[in-house]
């Protein structure tokens, strides 16, 4: 029987989604789980790989069991294995032919930049930190230019193995999120796409805050797009405030919107 979970976790202390040797990752934990419930090995996949320090308000994970169990015991049952970082939020018996990543149509994130001369430390890991004022109208100018079907080459990892860097982005909008005169500005991203290269998120909120802090004129952006050169773009922004937030399915699948289960709030 094929289950599909949302799972919600801190990347802090974690190597990244992925399983590695000698790492912890947040598969092998959630696998470790899993398998105390299913009395069996279990190989899980999520929708997408996320980087170290990276957090999921909402990773959606699928996998196989040869047992019977209850939607419950895929939730408070996996989650008495689970440490404080880890949680699933939902459980859903799927069809085979779905799968956490292929059967995905849309991926959201989101990404919480905060702005103080002074690093965060009850914020530490939570929010990507410069130590510079940032021009709002300037950052939000520079994402439309990224709305669209692009080559987002310039803002890819050297070690992508996307088959293509063209992606549909179909929302990438930065707003104050809040205003503290003491303790600094907080800003939200949120960026919608079919798909996301290797640290395109944090490349493209690297450019954005070059941007905001004066660097460069908005129209770098579309220029650098058009440049399709990784160089000549800015640096890749901290993992800390990177947020996989919700993944879309179609319909028939049955399973929760993002906007229904994330719980990520400030």
């Amino acid at each position: 029987m094929r289950w599909a979970i949302g799972v919600e976790y801190r990347g802090t202390r974690f190597a990244g989604w992925q399983r590695q040797p000698d790492c912890l990752s947040v598969q092998e934990h959630l696998e470790f789980a899993i398998e105390k419930i299913a009395g069996h090995p279990v190989q899980v996949y999520a929708a997408g790989r996320t980087d170290r320090g990276v957090h999921a308000s909402m990773q959606v994970v699928h996998f196989d069991v040869n047992c019977e169990r209850s939607d419950n015991a895929w939730v408070r049952g996996v989650n008495s294995f689970l440490t404080q970082d880890v949680a699933v939020l939902w459980s859903r018996a799927v069809p085979e032919e779905f799968h956490a990543r292929f059967s995905a149509v849309k991926r959201h994130y989101r990404y919480f930049i905060y702005s103080h001369p002074v690093r965060p430390t009850l914020l530490a890991n939570q929010v990507g930190w410069t130590h510079q004022s940032l021009k709002l109208d300037e950052m939000q100018r520079a994402a439309s230019y990224m709305l669209g079907t692009h080559d987002f080459s310039a803002f890819r990892s050297s070690e992508c193995q996307a088959k293509s860097p063209i992606k549909h982005l179909e929302e990438f909008s930065i707003e104050l999120a809040a205003v503290q005169p003491s303790s600094g500005v907080l800003y939200e991203a949120k960026l919608t796409a079919n798909a996301f290269l290797h640290h395109m998120v944090r490349n493209l909120i690297g450019a954005a805050v070059f941007v905001g802090a004066g660097n460069r004129p908005s129209i770098w952006m579309q220029e650098l797009l058009q440049a399709k050169k990784r160089e000549f773009a800015a640096p890749m922004f901290a993992a800390d405030g990177l947020y996989l937030a919700g993944v879309l399915y179609p319909d028939e699948f049955l399973l929760p919107s993002w906007n229904e289960t994330s719980r990520l709030a400030w």
